[in-house]
């Protein structure tokens, strides 16, 4: 046996979407009920376990040997629930801190993974449309899933009961268990449609790496967690009395009653989000501005976040499963899932540990007295429920503006890695070719250092007056007037990088054009199978599908290409030049993060967080600095840079 493809159907009680695979599967009631699977392409066969059939025993050996090659679409899922199986089953005596509970990713080779690769959909159904194979999911899927994976509702028609089991309808199973083998044979078609672009088998070792990190989770601590949220919940209900006091409304944590209500006051309003509400509050009469700033605290969304800790921690509270691998298909970049580590609030409180300390004590009555805004502070303190195992300390280690040094290095502007090179400030650097003159933070002309840095985060891809206000430059104190005038400064002190972006254009055009091969600073832009590859100086290649050179709405030329767009739906998508570079150096800002991690991996890494890794660990933090700072052989004349720091709970520096 080289390859098995399979696909379980299970049970539990736990909520999969809010509490992840790990949590969902550890459920006392937690049961496999189907197992259909393909031997090396074979015919494919189904247990039906909820009936009495058994695993065969070469199956259970071939799950469990990393030799045997694994096929799943999210073989996560099926990972992790036939771990719990065969511990419940065959060893009972392990728990979760053994280090080997769960199955090895050694030889599992997901086929969401294969997939996003190749900048495909990344669900099996929309997968099997675009590729047009034959097998397609069977609609009745869903419905099914609901009737027999999910507790039910108890009536008087159903007796009461709170589960549907195949006795309860037996034509359902039947149709259900087709379900469970049509699954096994659309990934099957999909991996035929797919073997002429394999994935490099360096990708399945990074992808070893990320399910090593799930499996490891992090520590949480409950007792935070638990007293923020009933803190939270004492403040939001004396937030919601007020603000009822002062609209009289039935409901004040009703958008549509407040909007209503600040129609009737003579301001009309479109949205209530934080940006709209922060607007308002300058111009609005006190009474108006008073109800507007109690919304903001009562709409706090951090607070979701400890809920989410709450639903998705083990028995041992460490939460699992929070990295999805490839979850930027376009880039492969990792993307979050439940609690979502990459959108934390940054925590500016000075007295960081005190004011944890009072949350992890519940002592509400000092957080009123010592701060202006209790959800504030709450929403501040989520990082700091992230803790290391007792006897360790986090080391925390992040890269140093690491999408400006890999821009500079593949434009090949030199002035800014001799910047990088010395250690110097990006931002002043940047303003002082802007301005011409010396720009030091803190010191001669500082304060257009802020000006060198907004135009810094929004030129970068080719931004201009909107990015730099999507950017937060009018918040900051810049005038309309001075943004066109700022992105031409930008522009003009990176020729470099303004040429990179329209080389590139033209590059992926005359590929497209001609369906020559050329390689360009490290890269390889090629056209195979009506497929536009951008090979990467790492060895992975960035994939955009039906590439097409069109008119644009003002009558040029812009490259299009099929992929899941805005939309969340499969459509053209119209890309150029500052776009693709924009692809090009957040994928490879990824690869070297995961080299990183790669060469660390001895370490027990717990998280990782946009381009910042964090360790489990007693190392000293310059270690890992030192580690990151490598430059790998493939990005030779690179300028990389790491910041690091030990701490007692995670939190910013």
């Amino acid at each position: 046996m080289k390859s098995i493809t399979l696909d379980i159907e299970t049970y539990s009680s736990m909520d999969l979407k809010k509490s992840g695979v790990y949590v969902y599967a550890e459920s006392p009631d937690f049961e496999i009920l189907l197992l259909s699977y393909s031997i090396d392409n074979g015919q494919v066969e189904t247990v039906d376990l909820s009936n009495g059939e058994a695993i065969p025993h070469e199956i259970i050996a071939a799950i469990q040997n990393p030799k045997v090659i694994k096929h799943a679409f999210n073989a996560n899922f099926e990972r992790v629930c036939l771990s719990f199986w065969i511990n419940r089953t065959f060893f009972p005596e392990k728990t979760l801190s053994d280090v080997t509970f769960f199955l090895n990713p050694t030889g599992w080779h997901c086929d969401m993974v294969w997939a996003a690769y190749l900048s495909l959909p990344m669900s099996l159904e929309m997968a099997g449309k675009v590729l047009k194979v034959e097998q397609q999911k069977m609609k009745e899927g869903k419905d099914l899933i609901r009737y027999f994976c999910t507790p039910c509702k108890p009536t008087k028609s159903n007796g009461g009961r709170t589960r549907n089991l195949p006795e309860h309808d037996l034509n359902k199973w039947e149709i259900f268990k087709a379900y469970n083998k049509w699954d096994v044979e659309t990934e099957m078609a999909i991996q035929k449609r797919l073997s002429k672009v394999p994935v490099p088998d360096f990708i399945w070792d990074e992808y070893v790496l990320d399910q090593q990190i799930n499996d490891r989770g992090v520590l949480i601590d409950m007792e935070l967690v638990e007293n923020a949220l009933k803190i939270d919940e004492h403040t939001r209900n004396k937030l919601l009395t007020e603000m009822s006091n002062l609209t009289m409304l039935e409901n004040p944590n009703s958008v549509s009653q407040v909007k209503n209500w600040l129609t009737s006051k003579g301001f009309q309003v479109e949205s209530l989000g934080k940006k709209e509400v922060l607007e308002m509050i300058k111009t609005a009469p006190e009474e108006i501005a008073k109800v507007l700033k109690l919304r903001l605290q009562v709409s706090k969304s951090s607070i979701k976040k400890y809920e989410a800790m709450k639903l998705g921690v083990n028995s041992d509270d460490r939460a699992r499963g929070l990295f999805k691998f490839y979850g930027a298909n376009r880039t492969g970049r990792f993307s979050g899932a439940r609690i979502q580590l990459q959108n934390l609030k940054r925590n500016d409180i000075p007295d960081l540990a005190e004011a944890r300390a009072l949350v992890k004590a519940g002592n509400l009555e000092a957080l009123e007295l010592l701060y202006d805004s209790v959800p504030d502070v709450l929403s501040e303190l989520i990082r700091t429920a992230l803790i290391p195992r007792s006897g360790q300390k986090f080391v925390v280690a992040d890269f140093s503006a690491i999408e400006a040094r890999v821009l500079s290095w593949l434009a090949g502007e030199k002035w800014r890695m001799d910047t990088f090179a010395s250690g110097r400030d990006i931002y002043c650097a940047t303003a002082s070719k802007m301005f011409h003159c010396n720009v030091v933070k803190h010191g001669e002309n500082g304060e257009l250092r802020q000006k060198g840095k907004q135009a810094e985060l929004a030129c970068g891809y080719g931004g201009s007056v909107g990015a730099m206000k999507a950017m937060g430059a009018l918040e900051m104190g810049l005038q309309e007037e001075e943004l066109k005038p700022l992105v031409d400064a930008w522009r003009k002190a990176n020729p470099k990088i303004v040429e990179f972006w329209w080389q590139i254009d033209r590059i992926i055009k005359q590929v497209i054009t001609d369906r020559k091969p050329i390689s360009f600073r490290g890269m390889k832009f090629r056209l195979e199978m009506n497929m536009l590859f951008i090979g990467l100086p790492s060895g992975r290649s960035l994939v955009y599908i039906k590439p097409r050179i069109e008119e644009n709405d003002f009558g040029g030329e812009s490259i299009t290409y099929m992929g899941i767009g805005g939309t969340k739906k499969w459509e053209r998508i119209e890309s150029y030049g500052p776009k693709f570079v924009e692809n090009i150096v957040q994928a490879i800002a990824r690869d070297l993060l995961v080299a990183a991690m790669l060469r660390m991996d001895d370490e027990p890494i717990v998280a990782h967080v946009h381009d910042e890794m964090i360790i489990e660990s007693d190392q000293q933090a310059e270690t890992a600095c030192l580690e990151m700072g490598t430059v790998p052989d493939w990005a030779k004349g690179l300028v990389l840079n790491a910041d690091g720091y030990k701490c007692k709970f995670y939190q910013k520096e």
